[in-house]
């Protein structure tokens, strides 16, 4: 088709996890015939497994369509709260959004932050409702529920199934309808600008950055300027997505693209730079803040040996979600390592799963800690990110944690459960909005230690699964914490150290202890599980050792009489063990640091 501008439509589509966005982006794929009816399958566009196999979106994928005379640029992104920096990346480099809610189910908490990201974006959004076809479909309802939100007219929502494709069209049409052709700051082609919104990294072509075009024309071999890092480069290939990458002569102002860059070293491809013509420099574009790390969390390679390939995996992993950070440190019993910061519990989780899957590593992941802000008894300020550099109590003059605002959309029958657990986790309820369609917006203040406290899958609970979660930073405050170290066989497991409040102690000693015992693999002697905080141990658990029958060897067993030979090898094998514990290595696996870091 021939480079039209006016042609151009770039859009997103906003959802919650399992409101059909995927769906909806296969069926897009199949109308617009993007790709043919003999491959096609689900979810099209999650490249990965761990997508696949978790039904969820993780990386955010463009992909160009044509449809009648128009070039439809999608970037189809993550539903979870923990990828919304993928999100808004996304949300920088388009003009439009499609808001789609499940009739099913209505808008959720997360659908409300993503929308309040898209307005402040100045994007137009076209409202959908997905799975009109379901027998549970609220379509009346949830179509009040959208129009209140949006404050537009019922008869602009279009209903769609991603099932059966009903609507699938006219939400294209609404597309070239309502959401308005790229509009260009510079005329010159030579007058080059692009924003880089997502990157990834390939062995035979280096760092292939992807791009929306704002202004001019990026060939093949012309040369290119990394604005944020002052770094020129030759360009190697461009091209757009279909949804592999297709080569192309150019990629113009107004597409979205990929461009070759050849390069291998870190650190010069960075999200939210601007590419710019080396000869005919322009000012760069707005880029994208900083992510803010939630969750933190220490990595370390089994065998030490690894460590340089985990610092090479932790490299490459990051060209393709920039949005985790990490740094070196050294732990004395767990020798060279990274700390990792996350943009929650779930995208831990996936970090952790790739580099064990895609780059073969066996790791020791220490259980999940946030930021404390510390204050000792000699007045020094510590911001402390591992539970384990804690100091001691006596040490202590005040300690700052992070709190969370939370908003959580229910139906209205679980509002005593919500506000029962809002109490045991220490949550302080700020506002309550109530909807026409039996549902209410809680709003709360409360730790972010105690989200992390399995708040998840308690709300899940209380609510059979109807409540949707949404949080973002508030402030710091003062908390009433200390530390719990996991001893097993005498020895702190720094892996399993935790930042704990101190009315819980007791309890969440005897939770991790019995948990290790329950999933610990027994040792050829026996070991003990201590839980030690408030300067005591509080908790114990004894692992049993293995025992081979000593009075069986091979056919033969001792005699039923000979109780004086029975007792000489069963304390030779006393002794043994007494020897092997007292030299013995406790060989922990890989499995057991991801279940405990799942507690």
């Amino acid at each position: 088709m021939k480079y039209d501008i006016s042609k151009i439509r770039n859009f997103s589509i906003i959802a919650h996890i399992d409101h059909g966005k995927s769906t909806l982006s296969d069926r897009m794929l199949e109308l617009t015939q993007t790709v043919e009816k003999r491959k096609m399958q689900d979810q099209i566009l999650d490249s990965m497994d761990l997508e696949r196999e978790r039904g969820i979106t993780i990386k955010m994928q463009p992909v160009r369509m044509q449809y009648q005379d128009h070039i439809l640029n999608l970037i189809d992104t993550p539903g979870h709260i923990d990828f919304s920096y993928e999100v808004s990346r996304a949300l920088r480099a388009v003009e439009g959004s499609i808001l789609l809610v499940d009739a099913t189910q209505g808008v959720q908490a997360q659908t409300l932050t993503t929308l309040e990201m898209a307005k402040d974006a100045g994007l137009v959004i076209i409202p959908a409702l997905s799975k009109i076809d379901s027998p549970l479909a609220r379509i009346d309802d949830v179509k009040l529920e959208i129009a209140e939100i949006l404050n537009c007219d019922i008869d602009d929502i279009i209903e769609v199934s991603g099932k059966t494709g009903q609507g699938v069209a006219d939400v294209l049409n609404q597309v070239i309808k309502k959401i308005p052709a790229p509009i260009v700051t510079y005329q010159n082609p030579d007058e080059t600008r692009a924003l880089i919104f997502d990157f990834e990294y390939s062995n035979h072509q280096g760092i292939i950055v992807y791009v929306r075009m704002f202004d001019g024309v990026i060939m093949k071999g012309g040369q290119i300027l990394f604005s944020a890092a002052n770094e020129k480069f030759n360009v190697m290939e461009v091209g757009t997505f279909s949804p592999n990458k297709q080569t192309q002569n150019t990629l113009s102002a107004g597409e979205i693209g990929y461009i070759v860059t050849g390069i291998k070293q870190p650190g010069i491809a960075s999200v939210g730079d601007t590419l710019t013509n080396a000869k005919k420099i322009l000012p760069a574009l707005y880029g994208y803040q900083q992510p803010r790390p939630v969750v933190w969390a220490s990595v370390y390679p089994e065998s030490q040996d690894d460590f340089m390939d985990l610092k090479q995996a932790l490299a490459r992993l990051r060209l393709s979600d920039s949005a985790f950070s990490y740094e070196e440190e050294s732990s004395g019993a767990l020798g060279r390592g990274f700390r990792c910061g996350f943009l929650g519990m779930l995208h831990m989780e996936i970090i952790t799963e790739r580099l064990h899957r895609e780059f073969s590593l066996e790791l020791i992941v220490t259980l999940p800690s946030i930021t404390y802000q510390i204050t000792t008894k000699n007045e020094k300020e510590h911001t402390i990110y591992s539970p384990h550099l804690f100091p001691s109590d006596n040490e202590i003059k005040l300690v700052r944690e992070p709190w969370i605002s939370v908003h959580i959309m229910t139906p209205n029958e679980y509002l005593g459960g919500i506000a029962t657990l809002s109490h045991e986790h220490e949550a302080e309820i700020t506002m309550m909005n109530t909807f026409g369609d039996g549902r209410t917006k809680v709003d709360l203040l409360m730790p972010l230690r105690e989200l992390m406290r399995n708040f998840f899958d308690e709300l899940k609970s209380v609510t059979s699964g109807y409540a949707s979660i949404a949080y973002d930073f508030a402030e710091m405050r003062d908390a009433d914490v200390t530390r719990l170290d996991i001893l097993l066989g005498g020895e702190p497991i720094l892996a399993f150290t935790r930042i704990i409040a101190r009315r819980r102690a007791l309890e969440e000693a005897e939770e991790s202890v019995e948990k290790l015992h329950e999933i610990m693999p027994r040792q050829q002697f026996e070991t003990k599980i201590q839980g030690y905080a408030l300067g005591r141990i509080i908790a114990s658990k004894t692992i049993k050792a293995y025992r081979k029958d000593v009075l069986t060897k091979g056919s033969k067993s001792v005699g039923a009489g000979d109780r004086t030979r029975k007792m000489k090898l069963l304390e030779k094998q006393k002794e043994g063990k007494k020897r092997m514990q007292q030299s013995g290595k406790i060989h922990i696996p890989h499995e057991v640091f991801l279940r405990m870091m799942r507690k």
